[in-house]
């Protein structure tokens, strides 16, 4: 087998991850001028009135549909096709049928598009029933489920087909962590499939009148948490298996990383109920159950902590650092896709401790439905993931359109602006919700406001702006690359590549999934099944649809 970092993704393959993350960014450009809207919407500027929006839960439902959903699973698409084809050196098993998935979720997108644009899908990121959004919403996004199950069918034949012809090596690591990533989501995505599928599709169509809004949301949250590792797990394959390459160092322990993937498919499953600590008809025991596999599942997160540090300070300590921490002076900080990456890393520990604390019981009940819900998630999706797929995109677009990204200088200070413009924002939500500030909330209309919250609320609104300057300036330079950048020599935008330290023993189970898998379903069984069957035979159909907007 040739040199992985010299084979060159064929042509066509090649088109269809710029498709993916084409699609991605232009829905994240729109999702990030909808959250500039909201900030300013919290410190009472209405810009709302300036647009053809109808209201702020438009635009709210908008962005976390389009940032969270949209931005995040097309983007993943492209990145983890490219993970698979490239690490693989073969194109996947059945061309044909990427084509057909690609086409098959955009005209899912164009089906949410259309309902989120004409006001028929106010329903927020989370889809609570008894809020009802048109039945095209619903179908939608169901087609992108579908088309991300497509994806994981295609990536499993190819694995397959390189495993017949490769017995006794090593799956390669990018592709090993693609792979973990849609065998996790596979098994995730059930729950939002039956929710989708057999509850809010018929009842929006009209075929059933009624729904049980705790069923429902239960369905939701079995895929809603495990989401997180969907879109997390793609930031960590790069954390692992590509900055250390950008870093000059290497992979500090290939068992390690590993088994902090492999993790993530039992533990990452049958947490939902942490999400539900305040809901009736869940026993406490189970949401007891879930709380302790919730922290355990932090686990991986600490072992990747661990890991992708040691490998950051090889990289430093070759490029001649000295002393307890200055390695850390001789890093690329002028490499923007090294630099926005390790700032994700140094906001995602607030993110994970704040993590902690909506995983605790005692402390849920403080932070419940408050705005330290989102100041949380925006420190992971909106830095760990987002800014992420920003660093990779600045390496990857370069390499798939052949020319040399434009204005790294440029594309530095947009890393620098949005961490800053993230620890804001975010610190502003999270202050607000530890006063009671409510989420998923109009703020600037509200009649309750105390004057204490209103510092917390320019916090909010500073942060935003800050994030859009960052957001103008990385469209900026990537249209410039496309537009105006210069054509790239032979080799001159290679991918990265991480080599492990260490030719070290890795053990069969550490190279092989269908162990995890197993033992994911046994955990989900026993995590999930009974309280399933309780509520079930309890279930009391008796909400009708609301649209109050």
């Amino acid at each position: 087998m040739a040199n992985a970092a010299s084979y060159r993704v064929p042509a066509g393959d090649r088109r269809l991850i710029l498709a993916y993350i084409g699609i991605a960014l232009a829905h994240l450009a729109v999702g990030i001028l909808l959250g500039f809207m909201q900030g300013m919407e919290h410190a009472g500027i209405d810009l709302y009135k300036y647009t053809f929006l109808a209201h702020y839960y438009q635009g709210l439902s908008m962005h976390g549909v389009y940032n969270a959903l949209v931005f995040t699973t097309f983007f993943i698409a492209g990145f983890l096709h490219f993970a698979v084809t490239h690490s693989f050196q073969r194109p996947m098993k059945w061309p044909a049928l990427s084509w057909v998935t690609f086409w098959l979720m955009t005209a899912g997108l164009l089906m949410v598009d259309w309902a989120l644009l004409t006001n028929r899908a106010s329903v927020l990121y989370t889809s609570y029933a008894p809020l009802q959004a048109h039945w095209a919403y619903y179908l939608g996004l169901v087609l992108i489920v579908v088309g991300t199950l497509l994806i994981l069918a295609n990536m499993v034949a190819t694995y397959l087909a390189w495993r017949r012809e490769s017995p006794g090596q090593r799956t390669p690591l990018p592709a090993f962590g693609a792979l973990v990533t849609m065998i996790m989501w596979g098994m995730a995505s059930l729950g939002i499939a039956v929710q989708f599928i057999f509850l809010l599709l018929p009842w929006s169509l009209g075929w059933t009148d009624r729904i049980d809004p705790l069923i429902s949301r239960t369905l939701f949250w079995f895929t809603g948490h495990p989401l997180v590792y969907f879109w997390l797990l793609p930031a960590y394959t790069s954390w692992y298996f590509m900055l250390p390459k950008q870093a000059g160092g290497k992979l500090f322990s290939e068992p390690l990383a590993r088994l902090a993937f492999l993790l993530f498919i039992p533990l990452s499953l049958p947490v939902g109920f942490h999400h539900q600590f305040l809901d009736p008809g869940v026993s406490t025991g189970y949401k007891g159950i879930h709380a302790f596999l919730t922290f355990a599942v932090f686990m991986p997160s600490m072992i990747t902590a661990f890991t992708v540090l040691a490998s950051l300070e090889l990289g430093g300590r070759a490029r001649g650092g000295k002393g307890l921490l200055g390695w850390i002076r001789t890093l690329p900080w002028g490499d923007p896709s090294f630099t926005l990456q390790a700032l994700a890393m140094v906001l995602f520990a607030l993110g994970g401790v704040s993590g902690l604390v909506n995983a605790s019981y005692n402390l849920n009940l403080v932070v419940h439905n408050t705005m330290f819900v989102p100041g949380h998630f925006h420190l992971t999706v909106g830095t760990a993931v987002a800014l992420t797929f920003m660093a990779v995109a600045y390496w990857l677009v370069p390499y798939l359109t052949g020319k040399k990204l434009w204005g790294r200088k440029a594309a530095v200070v947009q890393g620098w602006l949005w961490f800053i413009g993230m620890a804001i924002m975010s610190r502003g939500m999270s202050w607000a919700g530890l006063m009671g500030v409510p989420r998923r909330t109009a703020l600037g209309q509200a009649p309750y406001v105390l004057p204490e919250w209103l510092t917390a609320f320019n916090w909010m609104a500073l942060g935003g702006a800050i994030l859009t300057v960052s957001g103008v300036l990385f469209f900026t330079v990537l249209i410039m690359t496309a537009l105006r950048g210069q054509p790239a020599a032979e080799g001159e935008v290679d991918v990265p590549l991480a080599e492990p330290l260490e030719d070290e023993a890795v053990p069969t189970y550490l190279d092989r999934f269908r162990p995890w898998v197993i033992g994911a379903a046994v955990l989900v069984l026993l995590a999930y099944g009974p309280a399933v069957v309780q509520l079930v035979s309890v279930a009391n159909p008796v909400s009708p649809g609301f649209r109050p907007y």
